[in-house]
């Protein structure tokens, strides 16, 4: 007796057709489950006996055998139990075969209940993409597979509801697709930052472009404050970057039921005691690491300095490229990541080098080893370095209410409508990931663009790549200032966000 049931695997964030093969024959007792399986698949063996005796399903005692096709792919997590209960039950009779033009995938529990799995939205999209008109999921993973908008989704709580279900017993709805409600979650506003005007305009250019920051000032100056309001003026996500982003996070297992897509641009601060597979992702089975968590979001990096030099070189490419690929010998897997990079450091070790107080204790030397923990490479992929200074008393002592981020977000996402509208054949680009052909079209400059530019690139020893990116900051400079040409002005100010002092004193 063979009986094939369709389920889905995944291979980083994307989706694939399994199929659950089952063969039931004489000879002495067996269960084996066959096509490259990992641990979580081969302990299906017993939480699917259990499972099928508590829902009253007939479980045979004969030799049986379970492929998952294609065996050349790697099998993982614990999704592939209810395929595997299924095939095995209709093999034997007890529940009617499902249609082919369905597929299941749910976690049992030893008591036929169905628990929630990760990586739902990436399989209902490959389902949607293979043609499956009907996909049978646990009922807390319903609203996400919705997301697809594809096949018809069947909640399903307990193992004897499907088997009823499929056997014309009882009628099994179908979930209604879910909406996005407005999130009531509290954001910081910059109205309670007061002063530092000059960085919040870096900020604001920044978010307007998705320019990487890095933030210099001594402690207590707000570097931290400031980074963490950056997300209340990133633009509103678009429908297909929150679909890309909650795939990354369904992956994760990070969606409630309550709230299965990600509305709100990521914001991750990992720890500078984060390891390179932390970061960029790894493990036996890769996943995706903070950089792809980051997403479409901000990736905040507090106190640069502490961190690994390796581990902040492991973000050059991924920078460049807008992904990261993890090689194994099994195979490659590719996550996406492009990610606002924000940085905050002191000035130096005790933190106070170039402070007016001369409170600074570290000598020439000690400043030099302190910033040289930061590679050249990696800052000069960074677009726009700003120094924060701290705080004046009259600042702290007016305590007026500063500029709300709502009337900031307002004129970046007017930038950001001019990039979508330039960049139309590419949706979800911006100005900070411009091409080679896209600086010809609109990074075009002036005579005296050009004589500003030359004499910068003398002055500061700018590089190739530092040059472009001084370009494309000034495009999102005038995008901001609605003008339809990069005038000097805009140049001067990107100029300005190179010009910070990084050197020794």
């Amino acid at each position: 007796m063979i009986c094939s049931v369709k389920t889905l695997g995944i291979t980083g964030i994307q989706g694939s057709v399994v199929v659950a093969e089952c063969y039931v024959s004489n000879g002495l007792p067996g269960f084996d489950i066959v096509g490259l399986p990992d641990a979580a698949v081969k302990e299906a063996r017993d939480r699917v006996r259990a499972a099928a005796k508590n829902s009253g399903l007939t479980f045979p005692t004969s030799r049986i055998t379970v492929n998952l096709a294609p065996a050349s792919q790697k099998k993982a997590g614990t999704h592939f139990d209810l395929p595997i209960l299924l095939s095995i039950c209709a093999a034997c009779g007890s529940v009617r075969r499902p249609k082919s033009t369905s597929a299941f995938i749910g976690e049992v529990a030893l008591d036929g209940q169905v628990r929630p799995v990760s990586g739902v939205l990436p399989m209902a999209l490959a389902a949607k993409r293979e043609g499956i008109e009907t996909l049978f999921v646990p009922a807390e993973n319903a609203a996400e597979a919705t997301l697809a908008r594809g096949p018809a989704i069947i909640p399903v709580h307990t193992v004897a509801e499907l088997a009823g279900g499929l056997n014309g017993e009882i009628v099994l709805k179908e979930e209604p697709l879910w909406v996005p409600t407005r999130s009531d979650a509290a954001i910081l506003d910059f109205k309670d930052v007061l002063g530092q005007e000059n960085v919040k305009r870096a900020l604001e250019v920044a978010a307007a472009g998705s320019h990487n920051v890095l933030l210099i000032g001594p402690p207590g100056s707000g570097k931290s404050m400031l980074s963490k309001r950056l997300p209340s003026i990133l633009p509103d996500m678009t429908w297909e970057e929150s679909l890309e982003v909650t795939q990354i996070y369904s992956v994760m297992g990070m969606l409630s039921s309550k709230m299965p897509l990600v509305t709100q641009r990521p914001f991750r601060s990992p720890h500078h005691t984060v390891s390179n597979a932390g970061l960029a992702g790894g493990g036996t089975n890769p996943r995706p690491g903070e950089i792809s968590m980051a997403h479409k979001g901000v990736l905040f990096l507090d106190e640069l300095p502490e961190y690994r030099s390796d581990t902040l070189d492991m973000m050059r490419q991924p920078l460049e490229d807008g992904k990261v690929t993890i090689s194994r010998v099994s195979g490659a897997v590719t996550y996406p990541a492009e990610f606002m990079l924000v940085c905050a450091m002191n000035p130096c070790k005790c933190g106070w080098y170039g402070d007016p107080s001369r409170r600074c204790t570290c000598s020439d030397h000690a400043v030099a080893n302190y910033r040289g923990r930061i590679s050249g490479p990696l800052l000069d992929r960074i677009d726009i370095v700003v120094e924060v200074p701290a705080v004046h008393f009259e600042d702290l002592k007016a305590r007026a209410e500063a500029e709300p981020s709502a009337a900031i977000k307002t004129r970046v996402n007017a930038a950001r409508d001019v990039q979508n509208q330039r960049f139309g054949n590419h949706p979800g680009m911006c100005n900070a990931r411009m091409g080679p052909a896209e600086m010809r079209a609109y990074c075009g400059l002036d005579e005296a663009g050009s004589e500003l530019m030359k004499q910068a690139f003398e002055a500061l020893g700018l590089t190739a790549r530092s040059y472009d990116r001084i370009l494309r900051v000034a495009r999102t400079i005038a995008d901001l200032e609605g003008s339809v040409t990069i005038q000097p002005q805009h140049l001067a100010e990107a100029i300005s966000y190179r010009a910070a002092n990084l050197g020794n004193r």
